[in-house]
C-alpha cells in the first residue's frame, strides 16, 4: 500500500510540477503535497513533501521534527545529499534514501548547474507537526 501512495504521488507531482527555465532561484522549492493520518497508528501521519530544485539550486542545512522517519525518492535528475556526518552522496532519480528522527541534513542540492531536479520526501510523523523542516546550524 506504501508503494502505492508513493507511486500514485510521483505521477500526480511529475504531470503537475513547474519547470524551471534560466537562471531560476539557488532556493529549493518545498510543497506539502499530501496529509493523510494513519489509521493503524493514532497520532501518526504520512506526509508528503515534493522539494523542487532549480540548476544549482540548495537547501539549507535543516533537521526534522524528532517524531519524524522520512522516506525519499529522486523524481528526477539527481542530488546531492549529507546526513548527520556520513559521506556526500549523489542520488539519481529512481533512487531512494531514509532519514531516522534526529538526523541533520547539512547538505541537500541540486547535483547539476544546468538541469532542475526534484524528490518526494514522504514523512511518517506526529499529526500535530506542522513545520516539517527545521534550519539548524
Amino acid at each position: 500500500m506504501f508503494r502505492t501512495i508513493l507511486i500514485s504521488a510521483a505521477v500526480m507531482i511529475a504531470a503537475n510540477a513547474p519547470t524551471f527555465a534560466g537562471d531560476a532561484d539557488k532556493e529549493s522549492k518545498v510543497t506539502l503535497v499530501f496529509d493523510h493520518e494513519l489509521p493503524n497508528a493514532p497520532g501518526m501521519s504520512m506526509k508528503g513533501v515534493l522539494v523542487e530544485y532549480g540548476p544549482g539550486g540548495t537547501s539549507a542545512a535543516h533537521t526534522h521534527p524528532n517524531s519524524a522517519f522520512i522516506y525519499a525518492t529522486v523524481l528526477e535528475g539527481a542530488i546531492k545529499s549529507q546526513v548527520n556526518d556520513g559521506p556526500v552522496k549523489v542520488y539519481s532519480a529512481g533512487e531512494s534514501f531514509a532519514e531516522n528522527p534526529g538526523d541533520r541534513h547539512g547538505l541537500s542540492e541540486n547535483a547539476s548547474q544546468s538541469k532542475p531536479a526534484r524528490l518526494l520526501a514522504v514523512f511518517v510523523v506526529d499529526t500535530k507537526e506542522q513545520d516539517l523542516v527545521l534550519p539548524y546550524r
